[in-house]
């Protein structure tokens, strides 16, 4: 009967998240059969993904349309990201959002080549007034791409309420087929008192799934006492595709009382950052796999958890049997079920909880000021989740900053002294991280006139090294004195492999040319479209800076056809 009881609250939860958004106001923003490739709330590195991922058949240029009346409210160019991004704000309050594009359409694609060719900047932030680029349900506004920090082509689309919060697209009558129930790959405990256990452990506990014939699962039953919580790994996935997507709703029970629920319906963009606490973050540092904790601890103040009873956690007395369940579920009603049989027994701890100490405690409510060596850092207050001891050592030229493996909210100032290197050395100097091929990863470094300053939100290792190598400049396309009269595009090659590309200016017979920075393929590109200043010889400078100060500068003359 609690089952039924549990399946009717489930359904009524699902009715009412989905009729809270109209259903006919929006069309698709694409005319290809809509196939995902990530959902909304998908766990992501240091954020939830804010849309949805359409697959654009692994090419680039599919016309996107816009899905209902509205006007552009704002356009975002930039390298990173979601590299080529357009806004449209509609008159119900929503604002759709379209990321990675190739290019814009029509009268957007000439106000965004204007400004950026009168600001001579490929990366602009505009604004524009609501009356300056109106837009239709049906009319074509761009194009996809693989622009930003897109790992294939797609379309990420987005829809926002007024408050800029993104909201699940699937709510909006999008109809993605699915279905499949979601993949359970693992369930854990955690022990939360400092005498309780999990068979006899005080660490994180794998737990051994078993497979029911009626496709539930059941793990093994589990000895324990004291307050405890559990986590799942799970993923989901719709028909046609075999990408690992997130789950919708995760709901816990204890003896048949809800416990925990979390369901990804909306979120802000000011709370993303705690996926961090959410998540069990040593071991996805650790096995590359994210553990979801069904239970709330301190500093983690995530709207997408929407009920908890004692923050999640369960209480197991000495000598009761309970039982635990877990309901994982996407969208379309599709479940994984999860039962966990606990037996209640006081039993000694053989396997302690590990706490390495050391000379620095971090209280995580207070600022926290630490020198080490030429090193100083200085670490705010709530930029960690939880009173922590951190391993913090000097030697030299490098900081041993812990190991990253406990999450970070905000950034730590980290500042070295270079007083004892040469005046002349000192402008090339920059901190670097050591990333797993043990090569310097430049952190984004300023100079104060003795003293280095950087701010992270990554431990690790760092280190005082330099750059005196300019940047490399090398013609994909051409070679100097040629024809290129059947080319389409300027292609030109810049790499930097130590402190990296900082800036890049190209200009045509002295005039500046719009050059769009591929920074996965290391690649500049110019459309002999936009015709600047472009005569039968050409004669182009491209000067490239990176974030150092290595300036290099590349010429060539090339010959094109001139109407």
């Amino acid at each position: 009967m609690k089952k039924i009881l549990s399946l009717l609250l489930l359904i009524g939860s699902f009715t009412y998240a989905q009729n809270n958004f109209p259903k006919n106001y929006f069309s698709n923003p694409l005319d290809i059969k809509m196939i995902l490739s990530g959902s909304f709330g998908e766990l992501r590195s240091n954020h939830f993904h804010s849309g949805l991922d359409i697959k654009t058949q692994q090419r680039e240029g599919k016309p996107v349309y816009a899905p209902a009346d509205g006007y552009v409210s704002r356009i975002k160019v930039s390298h990173y990201g979601y590299g080529k991004a357009l806004y449209i704000l509609h008159p119900n309050g929503y604002t759709t959002v379209y990321g990675h594009l190739r290019s814009y359409a029509g009268e957007i694609e000439k106000f965004v080549k204007k400004t950026q060719y009168a600001k001579e900047s490929f990366e602009i932030e505009l604004f524009p007034d609501k009356n300056f680029l109106a837009v239709k349900k049906g009319d074509l506004i761009a194009y996809t791409g693989n622009t930003g920090g897109s790992g294939g082509p797609h379309l990420h689309y987005e829809i926002r309420d007024a408050s800029q919060r993104p909201i699940n697209p699937l709510h909006f009558g999008i109809d993605i087929p699915d279905s499949k129930a979601p993949l359970l790959m693992g369930v854990f405990a955690y022990t939360i008192d400092e005498d309780g256990h999990v068979n006899q452990s005080q660490n994180r506990t794998k737990l051994r799934l078993i497979k029911q014939k009626d496709g539930t699962y059941k793990t093994e039953s589990i000895k324990a006492y004291g307050k405890i919580g559990f986590g799942v790994t799970t993923y989901d996935q719709f028909d046609g595709a075999s990408n690992k997507n997130g789950s919708y709703r995760i709901q816990t029970n204890f003896n048949g009382s809800e416990k925990f629920e979390v369901t990804f319906d909306k979120f802000s963009f000011a709370e993303t950052r705690y996926l961090n606490r959410y998540i069990d973050y040593e071991y996805f540092e650790t096995n590359k796999s994210r553990i979801q904790k069904l239970f709330r601890e301190k500093n983690n103040p995530l709207s997408v958890i929407t009920y908890e009873d004692d923050n999640g956690y369960v209480v197991v007395k000495d000598s009761l049997h309970s039982i635990y369940t877990i309901s994982i579920n996407d969208l379309k009603g599709n479940t994984t079920f999860v039962t966990i049989p606990i037996e209640g027994a006081k039993m000694d701890i053989l396997d302690p909880k590990k706490n390495k100490v050391t000379d620095d405690y971090i209280n995580a409510n207070h600022a926290t000021s630490i020198t080490k060596g030429k090193f100083s850092i200085y670490i705010p207050a709530n930029s960690l989740y939880e009173d922590t001891y951190l391993d913090i050592r000097a030697d030299g030229d490098t900081l041993i900053f812990h190991e990253d493996i406990v999450p970070v909210h905000t950034n730590i100032t980290l500042s070295a002294d270079i007083s004892a290197y040469r005046e002349e050395d000192k402008d090339k100097l920059y901190l670097g991280r050591i990333n797993t091929k043990g090569k310097p990863y430049y952190t984004s470094t300023s100079r104060n006139g003795d003293k280095l300053v950087a701010k992270t939100r990554t431990f690790g290792k760092y280190i005082i090294t330099s750059d005196t190598i300019p940047p490399e400049i090398e013609p994909v396309n051409f070679s100097e004195g040629k024809w290129i009269s059947n080319e389409n595009f300027l292609k030109i090659k810049i790499k930097d492999d130590l402190s990296g590309i900082s800036s890049y200016r190209a200009t045509i017979n002295g005039k500046y040319i719009l050059t769009e920075y591929d920074y996965k393929k290391d690649v500049l590109i110019y459309n002999f479209n936009d015709n600047v200043n472009l005569e039968t010889e050409n004669n182009l400078k491209l000067i490239v800076i990176d974030n150092v100060g290595n300036s290099a500068t590349f010429e060539a003359k090339f010959f094109r056809k001139h109407p």
